[in-house]
C-alpha cells in the first residue's frame, strides 16, 4: 500500500470517528484534498485511490493542474479556495467548479460576469474573517446578509455556504469557538427572511483542516479541507 493510499485512509478514518463522536454520518462531509504546491501527478494518482475533490490555493497552478489533467475532467471536482485578484477572476470562472474564498462583492460580480454560459453555475461560499485577523481575507460577519442577499441575485452564481480560515491554534476547545461561530452565521443566514431561498442551497460549512478536523466536524462541517496530511509536508520554493 503506498504512502499517499496509507494517508487518505487515515484521514477518512479519523473523519468517519469525528462523525460518530457527535452523532453524524460521515457521508455528510465532504473530504477535499488540498493539491497546492504538489503536481498533476499526485492528483491523478489520489483519484486512482477514489478521491475526486481537489482544491487549489493558486489560479496559475491550479488551472495548469486542471488543464494538464482534462482526460480525468468529467470525474474531477475542482475547487478554488485561496484569494482572488480581480485580474484573475476570469481564470477561476472558467476552470472551477467551486469557489470558497468569495470575499468582497466585485469579485463575485466579475465571477458571475466571467462564468461561461455553456457551464452551470459556479458553487460558491462567501469567506468570513471569523478571528478578527488583519491579515486574513474574508468578509465581516456583520456584512454577510448584504453579501449574500447581492450574490442570490446573480444568475451564474450558485451560493451554497460559508467558508472560514480561523486563527491556527492547538486548542481544541479555541478551535471548536471559531467555528461555532461559523455554523451559528450560516444558521442566521437559513433563518432570514430577506434572502431568496428558493436561488440558494445554504448546505455547505466549509471549514476543518488537516489539524482541527474534530472541531470542525463536531461543529457541522460539511467539508474539509485536508493537504499535508494526505500529500505530505510542503516545499515552497
Amino acid at each position: 500500500m503506498s504512502a499517499l493510499q496509507n494517508n487518505l485512509n487515515a484521514i477518512k478514518e479519523r473523519i468517519h470517528q469525528a462523525a460518530i463522536a457527535c452523532g453524524r454520518s460521515a457521508q455528510d462531509i465532504k473530504l477535499l484534498a488540498v493539491s497546492k504546491t504538489f503536481p498533476a501527478e499526485d492528483v491523478r494518482d489520489a483519484h486512482s485511490l477514489g478521491q475526486t475533490c481537489f482544491g487549489e490555493n493558486y489560479v496559475q497552478e491550479g488551472v495548469a493542474k486542471v488543464l494538464e489533467l482534462k482526460d480525468l475532467r468529467s470525474s474531477l471536482e475542482w475547487h478554488f479556495i485561496g484569494p482572488i485578484q480581480s485580474n484573475k477572476s476570469k481564470d477561476v470562472a472558467e476552470n472551477f467548479d467551486w469557489v470558497h474564498s468569495i470575499d468582497r462583492i466585485k469579485i463575485a460580480q466579475r465571477l458571475n460576469d466571467q462564468r461561461p454560459s455553456h457551464l452551470p453555475p459556479l458553487e460558491v461560499c462567501v469567506q468570513v474573517n471569523i478571528s478578527g485577523e488583519t491579515s486574513k481575507s474574508g468578509i465581516q460577519p456583520d456584512d454577510l446578509l448584504d453579501i449574500c442577499q447581492k450574490i442570490s441575485d446573480m444568475p451564474h452564481l450558485h451560493l451554497r455556504g460559508l467558508m472560514s480560515i480561523p486563527e491556527p491554534t492547538d486548542d481544541v476547545q479555541s478551535q471548536r469557538k471559531s467555528h461555532q461561530q461559523l455554523r451559528e452565521l450560516l444558521s442566521q443566514l437559513q433563518k432570514s427572511t430577506a434572502l431568496d431561498h428558493q436561488k440558494i442551497q445554504l448546505d455547505t460549512l466549509s471549514m476543518g483542516m488537516s489539524s482541527d478536523i474534530e472541531a470542525a466536524i463536531a461543529e457541522g462541517s460539511t467539508m474539509v479541507r485536508v493537504g499535508t496530511a494526505i500529500f505530505g509536508k510542503r516545499t515552497y520554493l
